[in-house]
């Protein structure tokens, strides 16, 4: 089980749109000797929805080429067609991937034995570990916990990515799914609160932009130091809040654009940070002490 800072990490862009290797590459770097304790690649802090499938596989096996097995990479791999879903699943792991991670299916809202079979069709073709993915605010639909404690049956579906900011839920899925089965936080602002509550880290946005400080919380609350803990959380806290003042990723690239990590391209309908927002992500990464 991969315990701690996980990163959702961004795919980076020429301004023409273009993905730029050379800046992924270099990304893989930072987060492998950050500490950083996984990387997951395609998500939807990675633009997925506007990369197509041929896209998502070569980033997916440049980041696995990249990482050269210094850190574990997680593809994301959801869609709302099951067939879809499988396909690219199948196809991320013949690229060497650890696990995958699988999102609600978004938009068309089946019922909740609707999920359980389209999740379970892709674990059974699919023999590698699985991560369900339950973000309601991008879906519209929310995933029971009665659903993922029948999917947790499944041998390769290992954990969870919760963006419900719903605490209650961890203690719940432990006591129901068992310790072997992996929470996450999809939310940065609510992984401190997840841990202690039983929690075993987050797939982070901010982890982009603060991966040291960020894996540092993790570590320290999973290892039971909360007063540590919680001194580098209120240093986070800032950059939590101001890397959604517009939608994820459009403050995480720019960011990273003002760290000399990434060209500042981004691929519509998604557009670079308004002017507005410049002072207060600068203050958070000023904060966090990455500038």
């Amino acid at each position: 089980m991969l315990r701690g800072s996980l990163v959702a990490l961004v795919t980076p862009m020429h301004g023409d749109g273009s993905i730029d290797f050379d800046s992924l590459a270099g990304l893989v770097d930072f987060h492998a000797e950050s500490g950083t304790q996984a990387i997951i690649s395609v998500g939807t802090t990675g633009e997925s929805a506007t990369l197509t499938a041929d896209e998502q596989i070569e980033v997916i096996g440049k980041t696995v080429e990249y990482a050269s097995g210094r850190i574990p990479v997680i593809a994301g791999t959801g869609a709302n067609s099951t067939a879809e879903a499988m396909d690219l699943t199948e196809r991320a792991a013949r690229c060497g991937v650890q696990a995958c991670l699988l999102v609600v299916p978004y938009y068309n809202k089946p019922p909740q034995h609707g999920l359980i079979r389209h999740f379970s069709c892709i674990a059974e073709q699919v023999d590698i570990p699985q991560i369900l993915y339950n973000v309601p605010s991008r879906t519209s639909l929310d995933m029971t916990n009665d659903t993922v404690v029948k999917l947790a049956e499944l041998p390769n579906i290992v954990g969870i990515k919760d963006a419900t900011s719903d605490i209650p839920r961890v203690t719940d899925f432990k006591q129901r799914c068992g310790d072997g089965f992996a929470v996450y936080s999809g939310n940065d602002d609510t992984a401190l609160a997840l841990i202690k509550a039983g929690g075993d880290g987050c797939i982070s946005v901010t982890a982009n932009v603060a991966p040291a400080k960020m894996s540092a919380m993790c570590e320290a609350a999973l290892n039971g130091d909360m007063e540590e803990a919680e001194k580098l959380n209120a240093q986070l806290d800032p950059l939590h809040e101001s890397l959604f003042v517009e939608a994820n990723p459009i403050p995480s690239k720019w960011a990273l654009q003002q760290m000399g990590r990434i060209p500042g391209g981004i691929r519509l309908p998604l557009t670079p940070l308004s002017d507005d927002c410049f002072a207060q992500v600068r203050n958070a990464m000023q904060a966090a002490e990455v500038i």
